[in-house]
């Protein structure tokens, strides 16, 4: 069988432990059969990262500018345990975060559902997609540990003057953080949410906590308003979907007592915690496509979950692991696909459709992963649970 061939490389970026066999290994099984893959490669792992002063993070987001579409394995960011674990250099910081702030993109991550897994919440019959803004707050934030005294917060503009605030008068020890963002990437954002709720013809809801935060939040709340406003009224009303604001406590309100079917764009904290909340409801972590979405029309396509570090050391052992693939496997298509949409190559985006189909119908057929086992229910249909690479086998023989 010829292969299918590609014109244009991907940016492959190498990840971490557990995940970083399963890389392999969808690859071995479910890609190369088929496909000449080009790719220019990047490892992200700890280690190299440690290695090149995390030089590598800055070369593989620079590669993702140049090329325009990336596949991103699932990566260690170092606390002080892996730190010492690791014996690194440094506490780098998260590699996602490096190449979100390269990039000024959104994240948009979205449920896989099947025939079969029912979510945790019954009413979810539809996806529930979180639209995370990808720059600043908490990720390019600075810290420091401080004693007695005072805490201020300083800024000077272009002339000089200097406009201060205090933060907190300390009688002991404590800590302190500043962080910020950009109305730029803020619009950035904004316009991105509005745009995909209009591809995707799902009302848009925009959480934060402006009666808290009444600058910093207040400021994503006003430009959403200002872009809304001028912008897409009219195409929403056209599309017959809605765009609402309001506080984030109340979102998740909504959120559960909803049926899904909803875009809920969130501010890059948010959008972290609740990403991992909502696919969790709907069955898994591994259940999830996430892909980083930037203004001028880079994408970077990720598993949304972490490392999967107790199935490593379990694997490092000798003994087998069920970890689920299938969010990696899906970076890998809908990258793949978008490449191939890029480069009108039709025989590659179909590739790519054909394998998230082999997964979906090898779960719903009844074999899969352990973590999904608990939460099989389909008539006529016992579920059967098989180690990571048994799992990608199966998947082949029916690609």
């Amino acid at each position: 069988m010829e292969k299918i061939k590609m014109t244009t490389p991907l940016v492959e970026m190498d990840g971490d432990e557990m995940t970083r066999i399963l890389w392999q290994w969808i690859k071995e099984l479910l890609i190369e059969p088929f496909v000449d893959l080009k790719t220019e490669y990047y490892d992200l792992g700890l280690k190299h990262r440690d290695e090149t002063e995390d030089r590598v993070t800055l070369e593989s987001a620079a590669a993702t500018k140049k090329y325009g579409v990336a596949v991103k394995c699932a990566t260690i960011t170092p606390n002080a345990q892996r730190v010492e674990e690791y014996n690194l250099k440094k506490m780098w910081k998260s590699p996602n975060g490096t190449i979100r702030a390269a990039l000024d993109g959104t994240v948009f991550r979205a449920p896989i559902l099947l025939d079969g897994v029912t979510p945790y919440i019954p009413t979810w019959k539809k996806p529930i997609v979180i639209a995370r803004h990808a720059y600043g707050d908490i990720y390019k934030a600075v810290d420091m540990k401080v004693g007695a005294g005072k805490a201020e917060l300083v800024y000077t503009d272009e002339t000089g003057k200097e406009t201060r605030m205090t933060v907190h008068e300390f009688d002991g020890a404590g800590v302190i953080m500043g962080m910020h963002n950009t109305d730029k990437s803020i619009y950035s954002f904004a316009r991105a949410c509005f745009n995909y709720a209009l591809d995707m013809k799902m009302p848009l809801w925009f959480s934060t906590k402006d009666t808290i935060s009444k600058v910093y939040d207040h400021r994503f709340k006003d430009i959403f308003a200002e872009v809304y406003e001028n912008e897409y009224k009219e195409k929403f009303a056209a599309a017959g979907i809605e765009y609402m604001y309001t506080l984030i406590d109340d979102v998740v309100a909504r959120i559960v007592r909803s049926e899904g079917g909803v875009v809920w764009a969130c501010k890059n904290y948010d959008g972290d915690v609740m990403s991992d909340m909502v696919a969790t409801a709907y069955g898994s972590l591994a259940m999830m496509t996430s892909v980083l979405v930037s203004p001028d029309g880079i994408y970077e396509y990720e598993a949304a979950h972490g490392t999967v570090t107790r199935h490593y050391y379990r694997y490092m052992q000798g003994g087998e692991t069920s970890t689920n693939p299938v969010a990696t496997i899906f970076a890998w298509t809908g990258a793949l696909a978008k490449r191939g949409e890029l480069d009108k190559n039709a025989a590659l985006v179909s590739f790519a459709k054909r394998l998230e189909k082999a997964t979906i119908d090898t779960i719903e057929a009844g074999e899969m992963t352990g973590d999904l086992v608990p939460l099989f229910q389909k008539e006529g249909v016992t579920p059967k649970k098989l180690e990571s690479r048994a799992f990608l086998q199966a998947i082949a023989e029916r690609l």
